[in-house]
């Protein structure tokens, strides 16, 4: 796969992720049972694939299962520390936490898998971050957020772990069995705290199993076997981006000037990192 092949799979992974507001919002059901019946759907999906002859080659030994058992655990961490955030400090305090991912990425890349940091990294995650700021207005300590705002440095940290994790151990698994693995892990852990079937609720979990917890994975997983880990951590920065793009779609959310700045700047910083060729 060419860099730039491996650039547009992450991409795409982020825009599909960048959904999930919405059909949170949609849904009306309790973030516990979204998350788990979600991978439920995932699971059967990739499970049935997986049974196919072709697949049981890459069908991982028992010393690589705890990599994949780390990464599933490192991303329950992240989603239910995030969406934490979101209910007990304000939006922008928890997305400002959150993708404090990049710069943790920085520190970590050179001492885990080697990369070398730029001063052009530095400057596209600065890019980023202050276009993140602006958009969200700022940062802001009022009283009984800090709770939400820890919760948000701690999934910031998680999700700069999995971006180092899946480039670090992508390369030893199919990104199907990866996902696979990934996501029974999390459904493993998440079973004990499931007491109901919401039924109103059941499309979305099908919409997520097959669009968020399959199809995006698969194609971010793809891409970081051939994308280093700041180039995609920087990449995120479009996420919230996406959303804002997708909230104006479908749920007529009109952007002010602020975020039409912040938005202009962290597109820069992503036009930076994908014209910058892999050293």
């Amino acid at each position: 796969m060419t860099n730039a092949a491996a650039s547009l799979s992450i991409l795409i992974a982020i825009f599909l992720w960048s959904s999930l507001g919405i059909v949170i919002r949609f849904s009306g059901t309790e973030l516990h049972h979204l998350i788990f019946y979600s991978l439920l759907v995932a699971i059967s999906i990739q499970g049935m694939v997986l049974t196919r002859q072709e697949y049981r080659k890459a069908l991982p030994s028992v010393r690589q299962l705890k990599y994949a058992v780390l990464i599933g655990v490192v991303l329950l961490i992240n989603t239910l520390t995030f969406f934490y955030a979101y209910q007990n400090t304000s939006i922008a305090n928890a997305i400002l936490t959150h993708y404090t991912a990049p710069i943790i990425v920085a520190f970590l890349a050179p001492f885990i898998l080697k990369e070398v940091i730029t001063t052009r990294v530095i400057f596209e995650i600065v890019i980023g971050s202050a276009g993140l700021f602006v958009m969200l207005d700022g940062f802001s300590l009022d009283q009984g957020q800090m709770p939400g705002i820890l919760s948000g440095l701690l999934s910031g940290f998680a999700y700069a772990l999995i971006i180092v994790l899946v480039r670090l151990y992508s390369q030893q698994f199919h990104v199907l069995v990866l996902s696979f693995l990934t996501n029974t892990t999390m459904a493993i852990l998440l079973l004990p705290f499931i007491r109901s079937f919401p039924v109103e609720a059941a499309w979305s979990f099908l919409f997520m199993g097959i669009l968020h917890s399959t199809i995006a994975p698969l194609l971010y997983y793809r891409g970081l076997k051939y994308v280093s880990a700041n180039k995609a951590a920087v990449l995120g920065y479009l996420e919230p981006v996406c959303a804002i793009c997708l909230g104006v779609v479908f749920l007529q959310e009109i952007p002010g000037i602020r975020t039409l700045i912040g938005g202009t700047l962290i597109i820069l910083s992503g036009y930076l990192t994908l014209k910058k060729k892999e050293q």
